[in-house]
């Protein structure tokens, strides 16, 4: 059975991350307290190790040589950053303001995805798979990791500046540095002492990323259905927040193919942009939220959103990647 659901890019991570919200539902009591040694203050330095093995594993020689193609990445970072919130934007100004607290939040969580920057891993396995450029896929997914830091908090500033939930810009930007590029920072000056240790256990330590990705988001539910976040919401505003982050990654996904038509990009390069340019990190946007919002029962719904784009990401890409892969190989006979 798993075998037929990889075919369709459903991996055992997919299934994990709607178990780990199923569980919230079901026992949201341990997720949900706050102690020292509480599985939210796990998550919370989790994280920091997720970043800092990122700095140790990056590949400079990699980065370097994919630096030169400054269209490419130009068009990855103006799309992640620029084309997917202007998209959100106006329905999130629209809806948000005649809507309940629950969905008004879910709206803001379309936004705050739309905010996000690409994802980093996946994103390069995937044009991997597909014959795209790849140093050029680690430079774009390096820096739009480190640029989210600064881009989706003054995003996010539209709609929380107003609020009093939301803190001050400077203070997210702040932890954010210190959640996020400081482990990098760190990992990039260990990479001489465990770089080969990270290349030797690489799998292991992707393990050890999607587990503590699984316990944010278990942690950031079980405070949302503790405090009755989710009261009221239908099976329907879930069938059409699904059926609206699908329809978000092909319109953009369209917008991106269009572009990279109109600037005549090579193949390779043109899996790059399509790949970089469509995803969104769910482990940024569990760290981000958590920031962000220092109300914790708000960042199960903020997430939501994010959760479901990753998902369904991972499938259509995986799904195209091998498309990509098959036409390749066509060729090449």
């Amino acid at each position: 059975m798993f075998e037929l659901l990889k075919k369709f890019g459903i991996d055992s991570f997919i299934l994990l991350l709607f178990f780990s919200i199923f569980a919230a539902w079901i026992y949201p009591a341990p997720g949900a307290s706050e102690n020292t040694f509480s599985l939210a203050t796990v998550a919370k330095y989790g994280v920091s190790i997720i970043f800092y093995f990122y700095g140790v594993r990056l590949n400079w020689s990699k980065i370097y040589e994919g630096l030169k193609n400054y269209r490419l990445h130009f068009l990855v970072h103006f799309s992640t950053f620029i084309i997917f919130p202007l998209i959100v934007l106006p329905f999130t100004l629209f809806f948000s303001d005649c809507a309940d607290e629950g969905t008004k939040w879910l709206w803001y969580g379309i936004f705050f995805c739309a905010a996000l920057p690409s994802t980093v891993s996946s994103s390069v396995v995937m044009v991997n798979i597909a014959r795209g450029n790849i140093p050029a896929a680690i430079f774009d997914a390096s820096i739009s990791s480190l640029l989210g830091v600064f881009i989706t908090p003054i995003w996010m500033q539209i709609f929380l500046s107003s609020s009093d939930v939301g803190r001050e810009l400077g203070s997210v930007i702040f932890n954010l540095v210190l959640m996020v590029i400081v482990p990098v920072l760190l990992g990039i000056f260990s990479h001489k002492i465990l770089g080969n240790f990270s290349v030797k256990y690489d799998k292991l330590l992707r393990k050890l990323d999607q587990f503590i990705i699984l316990l944010i988001v278990y942690t950031s539910f079980c405070h949302s259905f503790a405090n009755d976040m989710f009261h009221g919401m239908s099976a329907l505003t879930l069938l059409l927040l699904s059926t609206g982050m699908v329809t978000l990654f092909f319109t953009v996904y369209f917008i991106e193919c269009c572009l990279c038509f109109f600037l005549k990009f090579n193949r390779e390069d043109r899996i790059t942009a399509l790949f970089c340019g469509s995803k969104k990190s769910l482990v940024h946007g569990a760290t981000m939220s958590k920031v962000i919002l220092p109300d914790p029962h708000l960042a199960g719904v903020l997430l939501l959103p994010t959760m479901l784009y990753h998902a369904y990401q991972l499938i259509i890409v995986s799904i195209i990647a091998r498309k990509f892969a098959a036409e390749n190989d066509d060729k090449s006979i």
